[in-house]
């Protein structure tokens, strides 16, 4: 039975015990910042940065994994016997993909195999999970990548910002610029669709918001079971821990996980992001 390395990046924010049981490689992007660069979750705690980046003049950039980068953790899976599967970060938002496409052709004749998984934080998480569990059960490559891609139609994710300038500033706004005239009477609600970040609504205040948040998540799951359900947070943990209090309660999901906005994401939503993304099916 052929054994299958999944590679994904640090968009997904896939807390470490996951990483770890599952075996999973993750190549961190980059941030950045005042003549410095950071590994997403690397070389800066999350809590630190989003303090930072509240109070700060000037903005972080960020870099897409490098062609350079696939070609070693892809040769290092390979000499370790495996066959691969990349789930990048979705090409709407980072050239992550694009250069996976370039260092898979590299690989020409090997078990070597990238989608575009139109997908960021815990909803490519969700992703990635499908895939290792596949993996573990005895799927082949094939049978992996094709479940990936089915998962898709499975996941979705609402989130809400406190501000929509970091969206705005890093150019990633997509379809929610419509929203910009009013963002300061308006708490945002915004949704990952066809792989860009677009309008999902708004509300009067931040309460309002997050309760609209979960109804909308209700509407997306319906009466799919079973359910999983991630909340993810951007130096907002109490809030955090509220939503997977509610999810819990309203949801009943046979998974739950509590994550954070890595700061690669977190550099275009900015501190205060929360998140709920779920995934049904098995």
């Amino acid at each position: 039975m052929p054994r299958i390395k999944i590679i994904t990046d640090s968009t997904a924010y896939l807390p470490q015990e996951y990483v770890n049981k599952y075996n999973i490689d993750v190549i961190p992007l980059t941030v950045n910042w005042e003549g410095r660069s950071f590994r997403d979750g690397v070389d800066m705690k999350t809590d630190e940065f989003y303090t930072r980046l509240k109070n700060a003049d000037t903005l972080p950039t960020t870099n897409a994994v490098s062609i350079h980068d696939y070609n070693e953790y892809i040769q290092a899976a390979l000499d370790g016997e495996y066959e691969v599967l990349i789930l990048p970060i979705s090409s709407g938002i980072s050239a992550s993909y694009f250069n996976g496409v370039k260092a898979v052709e590299n690989f020409v004749g090997f078990p070597v195999e990238i989608i575009d998984t139109k997908l960021v934080s815990m909803p490519l998480g969700f992703m990635v999970l499908a895939a290792v569990r596949a993996a573990e059960k005895g799927a082949t490559l094939q049978e992996v990548k094709r479940i990936a891609l089915d998962s898709f139609s499975h996941i979705g994710v609402y989130f809400t910002v406190a501000e929509l300038k970091y969206l705005h500033k890093g150019g990633r706004i997509g379809g929610a610029k419509r929203l910009l005239g009013s963002a300061l009477n308006i708490k945002p609600i915004l949704q990952l669709r066809d792989g860009k970040i677009e309008a999902a609504g708004s509300a009067v205040t931040r309460k309002k918001a997050l309760e609209r948040l979960v109804a909308l998540v209700g509407e997306g799951i319906k009466d799919a079971k079973p359910v999983r359900i991630s909340v993810f947070h951007a130096l907002d943990i109490q809030t955090a821990n509220d939503l997977m209090e509610c999810c819990q309660k309203q949801f009943n999901p046979v998974e739950m996980i509590l994550s954070e906005v890595s700061p690669v994401v977190g550099s275009h939503v900015g501190p205060g992001t929360v998140a709920i993304a779920w995934m049904t099916g098995e």
